[in-house]
Parts: C-alpha cells; structure tokens; sequence
C-alpha cells in the first residue's frame, strides 16, 4: 500500500493505492491518519480510487479511522470507492457510516460548506 498525501485549503486527501488488506495496508493507513489527527487535520479524504481489493482488515480500519478522526473532532470521507470495495462496504451495510463521493470536487464542497 502506498499513501500520497495532498492539500486543498485545509483539507488533506490521503490518495491509497495498492491493497487495503491486513498487515501492510491497514497499518500505513492507520499509522498516516493518526499522525495526521496528532497534527491537528479535521478534515480528511481517503481518495480510495487506487485500491482494488479489501478484507475485512481493511475495512475494520476504516471503521477505526472514522472513529479516531470522530473522537479527535475531524471528519473523514470517502471518494471513488471501486466496485469491490462498494461490495464489501454494501455488504457489511456500512455504505451509510461514510460520507461517500465519486468526484473530488464534490467531496471538497462538502468541507467547506461545514
């Protein structure tokens, strides 16, 4: 898994590409959202369109970011879920915890309008 991180007035877009599967990829995401939460960041997009398979690894650290940005007082969102990854967020019915967007412009709008 590699993390490319990007700024856009204020709100950091974490780009992942490779496999968010346990060990690796579940670590680096961790491990980046946290430093960016410890650094202040309330704004975060996990630009998902470079990650073709998850487990359940993967999808648990979703969850775990969501929850470390909620306690920190920062929002996360998701932005071009690929179809795998839809699958296993429509499955588990957690498609609706995420705020979910297909272009990065929108996903933006949504920061600066909150």
């Amino acid at each position: 898994m590699e993390i490319n991180t990007r700024e856009d007035e204020g709100v950091v877009i974490l780009d992942l590409n490779g496999k968010l599967v346990i060990g690796d990829g579940d670590v680096k995401l961790r491990e980046e959202v946290k430093d960016h939460l410890e650094s202040g960041s309330k704004k975060i997009i996990l630009n998902l369109k470079g990650v073709k398979t998850m487990d359940s690894s993967g999808l648990g650290e979703l969850i775990r970011c969501k929850a470390s940005a909620s306690n920190a007082g920062a929002t996360i969102v998701l932005l071009h879920v690929e179809d795998k990854v839809q699958e296993v967020l429509e499955m588990t019915r957690l498609i609706g915890v995420f705020e979910n967007f297909n272009e990065e412009t929108d996903a933006l709008a949504f920061f600066r309008q909150n």
